[in-house]
């Protein structure tokens, strides 16, 4: 139970709470500002969170990318089928069974499939921490070392809070820039099972064309189940645990949903950019998303290759597929919506008049006056090694592969533990490295050789087109030797012991100086790379320790000028956010409707993937089976509903609730016309597109006959 309630005084007397728009995604210690009863609703803040009592944020459930809650008093959870797409392709790849797309359905419990990799964060308290973490540097000047002994007073104060317990997560999230610090501790449950995840057919019905887009007709939901230990501790899988008893669940609604009605929602966004300067946004939009979309759709060419001509593959690369879609989407509306508003140009306009009123203040003058500029400055330090730095980016996350990233890291973490504790990185930890490599053997689900080698080759060709002054000198050995690049990658995977999962667990065993020793290809590579990246590393710490600077002096000065309410950037805690069932206008002379139906998943079905709907689905609506799941207005099943409300990535799965608490949606989507809304919010145009509860109870009930759910939520 979340114990304690959080301080935003420091703020109080600067940011007075406004409310005219459905704008914000608030803490939820701002929730009593909020005059809440004053706009519709028929529950207090203190019925949504409370320190004190058992409130809807105790059923809110976060999974470490996504949100989710419970629905039962057995542990039983609701999120997006999206966000069980990791589990569902892992346990694909390792039953050569695809769960994707045929679906999934346990008829008891003990049927249930372990959410391989999936773990469920539940939260056990919070508190504001920034006096403690601002006294601890407290007379340190240089802003490079002020913010690495925040860095390390944060990593002990996680590990003081988790005490080395497997079942407890700390993370203390910065906001504002720097200017509070909020702890939060989670119950960590290493046990969730899959219970029901629909066809792909349904879950991902429209594919990636229909992604951010309205009308949506999509069942993107999954039931999962979070389990524990006899006696209570968040054990990892094992037959003698039991389910989850959660302190609180969520009640489906009884009642009808229509145009006007007020929801809110209780996630985890991940991130937004909604106080960063015109600078940041240029970066963003020309030397990020551009870029990007190109570099994703090369890799994406590759994946769709190998997937249609081996099965294998297919399964392996799902996650890849998945992933790199939805974010080189989401790019695209960001980049069409830059553009086609003239977002940079009337960013620097808003600052132009922002600083002409700064600079008609002498003190105002004196503290921000030449904010601007410095901010220029810095991206001009990013600009001098742009090429350098997008290549050697390459050699690590999703564009090479698997076997490099798990010699690499292993390189890292014997690199940190040489060091005297005091001159590690101050992120590093133990407990971490512990708990990455509880994760290596999931690794291996996605590990397909002919791609890792294709990304590999392709890093490498990439690097030797940089231009001579450019060059990343550690890779001279490969570039500038004997053996062609192809030939070097098939040697390197030929020799390589990284396919040996103990081999790999075991290089956690030894000193840099032992894994050097082995003359392992792939590794050795990784070691060349170390300095050139340890280098990019150093200098970034020293950059985002003087943008982190200039930024809290940029919103200063906003306030300074505008004096509006402030709610902290998204930072994958848990935010509160509201708004009406509402339609909106994407263009002259067209309105959308706030609701979609079954009808219209049938009227879009062309019996090939995307819009596959299933026989089953068809017949049931062409004969008016709706069951109890119909709405008496729309005449039909509802399927899917927009709202309001100010969401961004990571509240996917998130529970969409009605004025009394109870749940009526899960919210799965943006809608593209408003992509930019990560730097700024619209209200004309922003919505939530959320899957209606009424469409997920009828694909659990008429369409798998999973009853025994329905009698488990109480319905």
């Amino acid at each position: 139970m979340i114990n304690k309630y959080l301080s935003i005084g420091i703020f109080c007397p600067l940011f007075v709470l406004n409310i005219q728009a459905e704008e914000g995604m608030w803490q939820l210690s701002q929730l009593p500002d909020l005059n809440l009863e004053k706009i519709g609703f028929e529950i207090s803040a203190g019925d949504i969170y409370s320190p004190d009592k058992l409130s809807i944020s105790t059923a809110i459930v976060w999974l470490g990318g996504c949100s989710a809650s419970f629905v039962s008093a057995d542990g039983l959870v609701l999120t997006n089928h999206h966000c069980a797409y990791g589990s569902l392709q892992r346990n694909s790849a390792k039953d050569s069974i695809d769960y994707i797309d045929e679906g999934f359905l346990a008829k008891d419990r003990s049927e249930e499939l372990p959410a391989i990799g999936q773990h469920a964060y539940v939260l056990k308290s919070m508190a504001d921490v920034t006096d403690v973490i601002l006294k601890s540097v407290k007379g340190i000047e240089a802003l490079t070392e002020k913010e690495k002994r925040i860095e390390q007073k944060i990593t002990a104060m996680e590990k003081e809070a988790e005490n080395d317990r497997e079942d407890r997560y700390c993370y203390i999230a910065t906001n504002y820039n720097g200017k509070q610090y909020v702890k939060y501790l989670f119950n960590k449950y290493q046990d969730v099972r899959i219970v029901f995840a629909p066809p792909a057919a349904i879950g991902n019905y429209g594919g990636d064309i229909d992604n951010w887009m309205w009308p949506r007709h999509t069942g993107d939901f999954t039931y999962l189940r979070v389990y524990q230990a006899p006696d209570g501790s968040g054990a990892k899988y094992s037959d003698d645990n039991i389910p989850l008893k959660p302190g609180n669940y969520l009640k489906i609604a009884k009642t009808d949903l229509k145009d006007g009605d007020m929801t809110f929602i209780l996630g985890y966004p991940g991130r937004t950019m909604r106080y960063r300067s015109s600078y940041s946004v240029d970066w963003n939009l020309n030397r990020t998303y551009i870029p990007r979309i190109e570099r994703f759709q090369s890799i994406l060419d590759i994946i769709t290759e190998m997937s249609n001509e081996n099965q294998e593959a297919k399964l392996k690369l799902a996650s890849y597929d998945a992933g790199l879609n939805n974010t080189m989407k989401n790019f695209q509306g960001n980049v069409d919506g830059m553009q086609s508003s003239n977002f940079i140009e009337n960013k620097r306009a808003f600052e132009a008049d922002l600083m002409s009123f700064i600079n008609s203040k002498r003190k105002l003058k004196k503290m921000y006056g030449d904010v601007m500029e410095k901010i220029a400055a810095q991206y001009a330090i990013l600009e001098q090694s742009y090429d350098y730095d997008q290549v050697l980016e390459n050699f690590g996350g999703y564009t090479i592969g698997v076997l490099y990233n798990l010699g690499s890291k292993a390189y890292d973490v014997a690199r940190e533990r040489a060091k005297p504790e005091t001159d590690r990185r101050p992120e590093f930890s133990e407990k971490r490295v512990k708990d990455g490599m509880a994760n290596l053997d999931y690794a291996y689900l996605r590990f397909y050789e002919p791609f890792d080698k294709t990304m590999l080759t392709r890093a490498l060709q990439q690097a030797a087109k940089l231009p001579e002054e450019q060059r990343i000198t550690a890779l001279d050995f490969i570039l500038k030797g004997s053996m062609e690049i192809d030939a070097w990658v098939d040697d390197a995977f030929a020799k390589t012991g990284l396919k040996d999962i103990a081999y790999v667990k075991d290089l956690y065993n030894k000193t840099p100086e032992e894994i050097e020793a082995l003359n392992d290809p792939l590794i050795d590579l990784a070691i060349k790379l170390y300095d050139a990246k340890d280098r990019k590393y150093e200098e970034g710490k020293v950059w985002n320790a003087q943008i982190q600077d200039l930024r809290k002096k940029y919103i200063d000065a906003l306030y300074a000028w505008k004096g509006q309410s402030l709610y902290p950037d998204a930072n994958s805690t848990m935010r509160f956010t509201f708004g009406k069932v509402k339609g909106y206008k994407p263009a002259d002379g067209i309105w959308y409707e706030p609701f979609t139906t079954l009808k219209g998943v049938v009227e879009k079905d062309t019996g090939e993937e995307p819009f596959n709907n299933p026989a089953k689905l068809t017949e049931l609506s062409r004969s008016k089976d709706y069951g109890k799941w119909i709405d008496p207005e729309l005449g039909d099943v509802p399927s899917c509903f927009l709202a309001e409300c100010d969401i961004t990535g990571g509240n996917s799965g998130s529970a969409v609730m009605n004025a009394k608490g109870e749940l009526i949606g899960l919210a799965f989507d943006g809608n593209y016309e408003a992509m930019t809304s990560d730097w700024l919010y619209n209200p004309e145009l922003q919505r939530t597109i959320v899957v209606d509860i009424r469409y997920v109870l009828f694909i659990t009930d008429k369409f798998a006959g999973a009853d025994y759910l329905l009698k488990e939520m109480g319905i």
